[in-house]
Order: structure tokens, then sequence, then C-alpha cells
């Protein structure tokens, strides 16, 4: 399995960046790709999760109503559309992806543990 992160940058406050995984070499009938990000001296927490079981999605408390997190099966990509950005939005961005076995809650989504793969992270700076 392979994960690929892209699309990160510096941006402004209030402005936007999508970024994308892109996920190759695995025939799981169901996993779910989550974005997660860390900050310098954080710990890693999960932003917003795609499941491919029911197509559900989750959202993080800071991120809910600025990002959008969206599948596009042609491409075998999950993508973060990140919209009214904030300084305290600035760090790493990575994507893990988790085999799924049975319904999972959300806060089980969140643990970075629990994943098998994860891409390599992309930078997202947001800074006038």
């Amino acid at each position: 399995v392979q994960l690929q992160a892209s699309g990160g940058g510096l941006v402004q406050p209030g402005g936007f960046r999508r970024l994308s995984c892109a996920a190759s070499g695995f025939t799981l009938d169901y996993y779910a790709i989550t974005w997660f990000r860390q900050a310098p001296g954080k710990e890693r927490e999960g932003v917003s999760c795609f499941a491919t079981d029911d197509g559900s999605t989750y959202y993080a408390d800071a991120v809910k109503g600025r990002f959008t997190i969206s599948s596009d099966n042609v491409k075998n990509t999950v993508d973060l559309q990140l919209n009214s950005l904030k300084p305290d939005d600035t760090a790493v961005y990575y994507c893990g992806l988790m085999h799924l076995t049975g319904p999972l809650s959300w806060g089980d989504y969140q643990t970075p543990s629990k994943y098998q793969y994860w891409g390599q992270g992309t930078q997202v700076t947001v800074s006038s």
C-alpha cells in the first residue's frame, strides 16, 4: 500500500488550499482514509475521515464548516479542501489508511495507532 499526500504550501489567513491523498497498491473491500495534522510540539490529531464502507465523513470540531473531505473514485484519491484557513491550522498534514473490519466511531478514526499505512506528509503554513 502506498499513500502519497500533496497540495501543501504557504497560504494567507482566510485563504484556501486543497490537499490530495493518492492511494495505490491495495485491494481492500472497505477502508478509511483520515487526514491528520501535527504541529510542532503537539501530538498528531485527526482532522477528517472518509470511510468507504458507508461513505461516512467525520470532522474535528476545530475544522467543521471550514474543511471538506471527498473521495474521487476515478483518481483513487481522498481530498481535503481547506477553507478560511487560520494560523492555528499550520501543521504537517498526513493521510493514513485503515482497513475496516467493523463499525467504528469518530474516536477510533482519530487514533493514529489504529492506522496501518501512512503518507509522507505535506506542510501547510498559514501566515501573512
